[in-house]
């Protein structure tokens, strides 16, 4: 996926020929420094390969079309420089004839300054970028726009878009080829979790399944080895595991920890949903939350209850942030604080999301039906205050779309007295979003 190596951008750097193409190659420069600084890679055509550098005629076009075509595997996305009043026709031709349509596309025009305004220093990219973006409108190609409509290349705002576009490629190109494994079936209360895998499919997410005895049977064969030892290990590590918790608990958590992992390995699987309630509690005798947390900490996101749409907003999340994704309920009420809530789950948050060294010992809930002697695997603890996103999809089947939301909110200090993952959490004009979910 995208994430997992340098981000490369397909350069197309407009003009026309009745302003100062030293001016377009300069700011060529500029940006492919600015790129290269920010450790981003570029495919661009060589200066010599047309008059001017840069991209003003059809022949032009065709020339940086080829060169995309030929490295389509390894741009992510292309930036449509503006250094002046941009060719459009020759900045669309360019983007059909290259094939790459389906990559997303970003839009810098560059600030005219005010004491360079002659004929000869004056750039009117303020007004060539409306007429590159309607182009754009006309072919049915949509783009990502900057901050502001005209930008230097060399300034924060330009730097801060850019890494956002880098974001956007990846949940792009990462959601369109994603292989979510899903690890056994839906637990039967758990209607809500339901999803379309052909809805799925024709957005490029393809569903990996197995069935949790492969896994199970898989994790009984692996005892007594090497990477379950080290795995043990490092699940002591992980988290701080009362010492009524018996090492033959740990090293059964560690056994199947391992069997999915190398299931998931051998799928090339991008994020996971595990049933986790509770035949492998039954079965096997553990719960899966501390394997999920240790995969996401790794940028591997899991989900509970073989809940596959959840699994996909969590790699998405991920994605752009490049950091590990939770899956939180919305689960109580905070007091009378209508924009508060505190959302919650049994202990599958990665380490990263703790304020201190979790707990790792018993399901809580489930615990209470299945004994404690079998449930051993909870990720515990209050999550860290600050800022977070949030993001989650669903398939409609009937209305053959799929659905979803997405916004911003805190994570509190506010103490709360549950067990398990708390986070208290304050979301503006939280109960008009409650009326939509």
């Amino acid at each position: 996926m995208s994430y997992k190596h340098k981000q490369t951008f397909g350069l197309i750097v407009g003009t026309r020929n009745i302003f100062s193409a030293t001016i377009a190659q300069s700011s060529r420069s500029l940006m492919l420094a600015t790129l290269d600084r920010l450790g981003y890679g570029c495919v661009v055509l060589p200066t010599e390969a047309t008059p001017t550098g840069c991209v003003e005629t059809y022949a032009d076009a065709q020339l940086c079309a080829q060169l995309f075509d030929q490295q389509r595997h390894h741009i992510d996305g292309i930036i449509v420089l503006l250094p002046n009043f941009g060719d459009e026709v020759s900045i669309v031709t360019t983007l059909t004839a290259s094939r790459l349509l389906r990559v997303p596309i970003l839009v810098q025009a560059c600030d005219d300054d005010n004491s360079k305004v002659d004929v000869h220093s004056r750039r009117d990219a303020f007004c060539g970028k409306i007429s590159v973006c309607n182009a754009l409108y006309q072919r049915g190609i949509p783009f990502t726009d900057t901050s502001y409509h005209t930008q230097p290349i060399e300034g924060e705002d330009f730097e801060r878009d850019l890494h956002r576009f880098a974001a956007v490629c990846r949940v792009v190109n990462g959601l369109r080829r994603a292989r979510i494994g899903a690890i056994g079936v839906r637990p039967a209360g758990f209607q809500t979790v339901r999803v379309s895998e052909k809805l799925l499919q024709a957005s490029g997410i393809t569903v990996v399944p197995v069935d949790l005895s492969e896994i199970i049977f898989a994790a009984q064969r692996l005892a007594g080895s090497d990477e379950v030892a080290k795995k043990t290990s490092a699940i002591k590590a992980y988290g701080s595991i009362p010492s009524r918790i018996g090492d033959d608990k740990v090293v059964r958590q560690a056994q199947f920890g391992v069997a999915v992992e190398h299931w998931l390995a051998a799928n090339d699987i991008d994020a996971a949903a595990i049933q986790c309630w509770d035949s492998l509690e039954k079965n096997f005798g553990c719960a899966a939350c501390v394997t999920m947390s240790m995969l996401g900490e790794r940028l591997l996101p899991c989900a509970c209850e073989v809940d596959v749409a959840g699994a996909v907003a969590m790699y998405a999340l991920m994605l752009a942030s490049g950091a590990p994704a939770a899956l939180l309920d919305w689960n109580n009420n905070f007091a009378q604080d209508r924009n508060k809530c505190v959302c919650t789950h049994c202990g599958n948050y990665p380490r990263s999301f703790m304020q201190t060294t979790p707990e790792i010992s018993t399901l809580d809930v489930l615990g209470t039906q299945l004994g404690h002697e079998d449930t051993f695997g909870a990720v515990k603890g209050a999550v860290a205050p600050g800022p977070f996103s949030f993001f989650r999809i669903s398939t409609d089947d009937v209305a053959g779309r799929i659905k979803g939301y997405v916004g911003e909110g805190q994570l509190t200090a506010d103490a709360y007295g549950m067990d398990g993952g708390i986070a208290v959490t304050q979301v503006d004009n939280l109960q008009r979003l409650l009326k939509f979910i």
